[in-house]
This record gives structure tokens, C-alpha cells and sequence, in this order.
């Protein structure tokens, strides 16, 4: 039996695994932008970080997608 945790990704309410990465929520969300930027908390987060830091309920994660150009 999976448990799972609420938390609020791109400003709506999810129920993802307790256990969950950042790293497995861009996999579950089919982030795929290379110049992805992941906000945890209000705070950036490197991409080398993405496979350590869990999530916890009531957290809040932001997937950005820059769009540079001109």
C-alpha cells in the first residue's frame, strides 16, 4: 500500500507519494524542458539536487519554464 502526501505543485493541490523526489515529480509531471528552473519552498534548486530532495506534505513546488528570446 502506497502512502501518499498532499502538496501544491504550480499553485494546485496534488497527492503524490510520501517517498517522492523532486527528481520522480518532473518524471510523474512529463517535465521535459532542458532549461527547466524547480522552485522547493520559494527556494531554487540545482539540478544535481533534483535526486535528494523529498517532498513533504503542505510543501510547494514550482516548475518554470524560462523562455528566453528575442
Amino acid at each position: 500500500m502506497s502512502t501518499t502526501i498532499r502538496i501544491t505543485v504550480n499553485g494546485a493541490p496534488e497527492d503524490v507519494p510520501a517517498s517522492a523526489t523532486l527528481a520522480d515529480l518532473i518524471d510523474r509531471f512529463n517535465e521535459i524542458d532542458p532549461d527547466l528552473i524547480v522552485e522547493h519552498n520559494g527556494r531554487f534548486v540545482f539540478p544535481q539536487e533534483y535526486t535528494a530532495v523529498r517532498v513533504a506534505a503542505a510543501d510547494r513546488v514550482e516548475f518554470i519554464h524560462p523562455n528566453f528570446g528575442g
